[in-house]
């Protein structure tokens, strides 16, 4: 697939990553939703590329931040979901796995689609100076679009790296990675393009047709 031709400037903000942040949205998931067989396969493939996108933001020192579904309970704290999901027999407890957060991390637990609504997430945003996002998890049609809406709004830049989030279909997928890019200038490179030891350099060729 050929992507737009974006780079850095596009999206705003000083070069480097002093003022990004990953944000990796309902990967800690039991997976015991309508449909969540159809959803599994293609969110494992995008768990196990989140996670080398994770260990290289932590080598950066940028932020991570998981975002959460409450599920509709407000019963769970977010260790306790991780827990739950590592420990009980479920479909999502290989992502939770290979995800699993580590202490310096951060979560925010939503109570809808986007991560901005009803959360402090802004307030922590602005805490750590971030400007610029990395969306990734799923599904990229509702949770990721809905973010990435009210990122936009909010005047942050935005990257949804195209093989970190996943959707029903891949045609659904596509579809919310075009209404972002189309509409929230995102940028969306892969994203072994998107954080390596020369980060001016790679957030330059980000975007870049593969």
């Amino acid at each position: 697939m050929e992507l737009p031709n974006q780079s850095a400037e596009s999206i705003g903000g000083r070069s480097g990553l002093s003022d990004m942040a990953l944000l990796i949205i309902d990967m800690i998931n039991p997976f015991t939703f309508p449909r969540a067989e159809d959803l599994f396969p293609a969110a494992y493939d995008v768990a196990v590329r989140i996670c080398r996108l994770k260990q290289k933001a932590n080598q950066a020192a940028m932020p991570v931040i998981y975002i959460n579904d409450n599920f509709g309970t407000w019963r769970h704290d977010f260790q306790t979901l991780v827990r739950q999901c590592r420990d009980e027999p479920c479909r999502g407890r290989g992502i939770a796995e290979l995800l699993a957060p580590s202490q310096n991390d951060y979560f925010v637990l939503k109570p809808k689609h986007s991560a901005f609504f009803a959360t402090p997430l802004e307030i922590l945003l602005q805490s750590l100076s971030v400007r610029r996002l990395i969306l990734t998890g799923v599904t990229g049609d509702q949770c990721i679009l809905y973010t990435a809406a009210d990122a936009y709004m909010r005047g942050y830049g935005l990257f949804v790296p195209s093989d970190c989030t996943a959707s029903l279909s891949a045609q659904v997928n596509e579809q919310a990675l075009e209404h972002m890019r189309t509409y929230f200038d995102a940028n969306t490179c892969l994203s072994e393009q998107l954080i390596t030891t020369a980060p001016a350099e790679a957030l330059a060729k980000c975007g870049t047709p593969q």
